[in-house]
């Protein structure tokens, strides 16, 4: 298996990643929210690339069905019903919903892979899940990080480095990668022992605490918070639960922070 890893949008083009298998990551916050939103009950998300696209699809659908997510610069989007923070995602705001989603770097990166052959959305809240989804495909992966408006995200980077580790470290998984990918294993091990200390530091999670958003960097740093996996399929993104044996219970991945194989 080989793992490359894309520290931001600008790094690649659409037509690049069709037929490949894409993991994307956007920690702060739209991955968070997309898991957090289905795994509370939501029917799909659909991933839109402008506001004009959120409400010219949401208005080609039943409206006591549908929701508008999302945010421009963290904050949402006027005429919407949800922002783009993981707690807004409820249960009793999002249970059988349609939700047409439009952020300002997550959303964008899933439009960006919506020609992939399998397209997983990651973040440290799902990370084992996505994990051994990875692993049943047995085939190179491409990490896609969203960054931020093209730029840099460190929070991104360490947890694709933590994707990339958790497969290095399986024993059954051959693996080689790219120099991003081994870039980003350093700095998963550099900020592993505490990622919400990393969040709290890096810029987008200053700008979201500034903006009243801190609570969200603690949820959105919580490890196997869910334990599902959401799929693109016909540029809608819906659930994946982990297949396991019957009964078995959902153990996190050990995380060995300064050995394992490949290094």
């Amino acid at each position: 298996m080989k793992i490359e890893v894309f520290f931001s949008l600008s790094q690649i083009d659409d037509l690049f990643l069709r037929d490949k298998n894409v993991v994307v990551i956007d920690v702060l916050r739209a991955s968070s929210t997309v898991i957090a939103a289905l795994s509370n009950g939501a029917r799909e998300i659909i991933p839109v690339n402008t506001i004009e696209s959120a409400v010219k699809v949401s208005g080609n659908l039943f409206g006591d069905v549908v929701l508008r997510g999302g945010e421009r610069n963290g904050r949402i989007i006027e005429g919407f019903n949800l922002g783009n923070s993981p707690a807004e995602y409820t249960a009793d705001a999002v249970k059988g919903k349609s939700i047409i989603f439009s952020t300002t770097n997550g959303a964008p990166a899933m439009w960006k892979a919506r020609y992939a052959k399998n397209l997983l959305v990651a973040g440290f809240v799902n990370v084992t899940a996505v994990v051994e989804r990875i692993k049943e495909l047995k085939e190179d992966v491409y990490i896609l990080c969203a960054g931020k408006q093209t730029q840099f995200c460190i929070e991104d980077a360490v947890c694709a480095g933590m994707v990339t580790k958790l497969l290095i470290d399986d024993e059954e998984t051959e693996t080689e990668f790219n120099d991003s990918a081994v870039a980003a294993v350093a700095l998963f091990k550099s900020f592993s022992k505490n990622l919400l200390k990393m969040a709290k530091s890096c810029d987008h999670g200053k700008y979201l605490a500034e903006i009243g958003c801190a609570k969200d960097l603690e949820l959105c740093t919580t490890i196997d918070l869910y334990d599902v996996v959401p799929e693109l399929s016909g540029n809608v993104i819906k659930l994946r639960k982990k297949t396991e044996p019957p009964g078995a219970p959902h153990v996190p991945i050990s995380i060995d922070t300064t050995g394992g194989k490949g290094e």
